[in-house]
C-alpha cells in the first residue's frame, strides 16, 4: 500500500478542508442548536441547502461511490476517500452537506450496484441529487437483529405484489421530511438455507400501512432531523417489480451494503478522535493547576501520547481495509473490515474519555464538540452490528485461516 496520498488526493483534502474552514465549523453550534431545539423538531436547519449546493459547484459531492460504479461514481477508491471521510467526521453529520450521510450512502450503492434501470432512475438518480433522503428498514424489536437471520417481517407474494407486515425500529433517518424511500429487509420463504429466505424490496415512504409508532432516543436526544423511529408495517402493498436482485438475495445484497458502511464510520470516527485530542492538547497547554501548566503533568503528556499511538494505529489499520476492498473486493477483506470496525469505535471512545477528563467540567458541556463525539463513538459500536459480533465472526475466520496450515 502507498502511504503517499495521490496529487488527485491531496488536492481533495486542501479543497475540503478550506470548505469546512469557511462553511461548516462557523455554523456548527448555530446548527446544533437549531437542531436540538424542541420547537423545531424534525425540522431541517434552513441553511443546509445553501451550504450542500456551495458543497456542489466545488466538487465536493458524492465522493463516497466507489470508482467501480462507473457513471453514477465521482471516480475515488475506497482508499482515496478515506481522509476526506475523516475530515468530514470531525463535525457530527457534516457528511450531510456533502451527500455523503449514512443511511443514504449504502441505499446508494444497493441501487446502483443491484438496482434494475428503472429502480435507478427513480430512486438512485434523486438520492445523488440530494433531492431526497431515505432509511434502512432492518432491525426489530422482538428479535435479536445482530443475529438477522431472525429477522421476522414478512415479505408475501399477493398477486402482482408483494404485501408486508412486521415491526422495526432504530430506522435512521425516517422522520426527516425529505425521507421517500424504505428500503426494507425482510422474509420472503419459511425453508431452505437460513441465508437465503430474505429479501430486499424497496417501499415508497407514503404507501399505506406504513406506520411511525414513536422516534426514539438515543442518550436522551433525538437527532433531528433524520432521528430513529419505530415502524409498523400493517399489509403495506407494493408492486413485484420494487424487489431487489431477487427472492431469497436480500443477505448476499446486505453483505455488499454492509461492508462500505462500516468502514466509512471507523473513517469518521477517526477524525472524531483526532479532533478530540486536538481539543485536549489546547486545553491542557492552558490550564494551570498547582503551580504547572496541566501540559507539564506525566500522566496527561502520557494520555496525549497514548491517543496519538492509538489514532495512528486504527488510521493505518482504516487505511489498509480501504485498499483490501478496493485490491480484492469486499468479500476478501471481510477480516480487515470487520477489524476496523471493532477497534476504531472504541479507540475514538477511549480518546474522547481522555479528552474528556482533561476539560474537567466543561468536557461533558456542550462548549466543545468533545461530549457529543464521544457519545456518538458509544452508539457506533452497536451501528452495523455490535462489537461482539464482529469479533464472534472474526475470531472464527482467522481460527480457521490458521488452523489450516500446519503449525511451525
Amino acid at each position: 500500500m502507498n502511504f503517499e496520498h495521490s496529487d488527485k488526493v491531496k488536492d481533495l483534502i486542501a479543497r475540503l478542508e478550506s470548505f469546512m474552514e469557511s462553511h461548516i465549523y462557523p455554523i456548527e453550534k448555530e446548527r446544533e442548536k437549531w437542531l436540538q431545539d424542541p420547537t423545531k423538531l424534525w425540522q431541517p436547519w434552513p441553511g443546509a441547502d445553501a451550504i450542500k449546493q456551495k458543497a456542489r459547484d466545488a466538487g465536493l459531492w458524492n465522493l463516497f461511490l466507489p470508482h467501480e460504479y462507473g457513471a453514477w461514481s465521482p471516480g475515488l477508491t475506497n482508499l482515496e476517500y478515506a481522509p476526506l471521510a475523516e475530515i468530514m467526521g470531525r463535525v457530527s453529520a457534516s457528511s450531510e452537506f456533502f451527500n455523503c450521510n449514512a443511511p443514504d450512502t449504502g441505499n446508494m450503492e444497493v441501487l446502483a450496484k443491484y438496482g434494475t434501470p428503472e429502480q435507478q432512475e427513480r430512486w438512485l438518480r434523486p438520492l445523488l441529487d440530494g433531492a431526497i433522503r431515505s432509511a434502512y428498514v432492518m432491525t426489530e424489536p422482538d428479535v435479536a437483529s445482530s443475529d438477522a437471520t431472525n429477522i421476522a417481517t414478512t415479505i408475501l407474494p399477493d398477486g402482482d405484489d408483494y404485501v408486508i407486515n412486521g415491526r422495526k425500529w432504530w430506522i435512521s433517518g425516517v422522520m426527516n421530511p425529505d425521507c421517500k424511500l424504505l428500503i426494507v429487509l425482510g422474509r420472503t420463504l419459511s425453508d431452505g438455507p437460513k441465508h437465503q429466505r430474505h429479501s430486499m424490496i424497496l417501499v415508497p415512504r407514503d404507501t399505506p400501512g406504513v406506520e411511525i409508532v414513536r422516534p426514539l432516543s438515543v442518550f436522551g436526544t433525538y437527532h433531528s432531523p433524520g432521528g430513529h423511529a419505530e415502524l409498523r408495517f400493517t399489509d403495506v402493498r407494493v408492486p413485484k417489480e420494487n424487489l431487489v436482485l431477487g427472492e431469497g438475495r436480500g443477505f448476499e445484497i446486505a453483505q455488499g451494503r454492509l461492508g462500505p458502511g462500516r468502514i466509512h464510520h471507523c473513517m469518521r470516527s477517526i477524525g472524531q478522535a483526532q479532533r478530540m485530542l486536538e481539543h485536549m492538547a489546547h486545553r491542557v497547554d492552558n490550564r494551570v493547576a498547582y503551580g504547572r501548566k496541566l501540559s507539564e503533568q506525566g500522566s496527561i503528556r502520557q494520555d496525549v501520547a497514548k491517543s496519538f499511538c492509538e489514532i495512528e494505529m486504527a488510521r493505518l489499520l482504516t487505511l489498509k481495509a480501504a485498499d483490501a476492498m478496493d485490491r480484492y473486493g469486499n468479500k476478501v477483506a471481510k477480516d480487515l473490515i470487520a477489524a476496523i470496525k471493532i477497534v476504531a469505535p472504541q479507540m475514538a471512545q477511549t480518546v474522547g474519555d481522555r479528552a474528556i477528563q482533561a476539560h474537567g467540567g466543561a468536557g461533558v458541556s456542550g462548549d466543545t464538540p468533545v461530549a457529543q463525539l464521544f457519545l456518538t463513538n458509544r452508539y457506533v459500536r452497536l451501528t452495523d452490528g455490535p462489537d461482539e459480533v464482529h469479533m464472534a465472526q472474526l475470531g472464527k475466520l482467522k481460527i480457521a485461516e490458521y488452523t489450516a496450515k500446519p503449525l511451525r
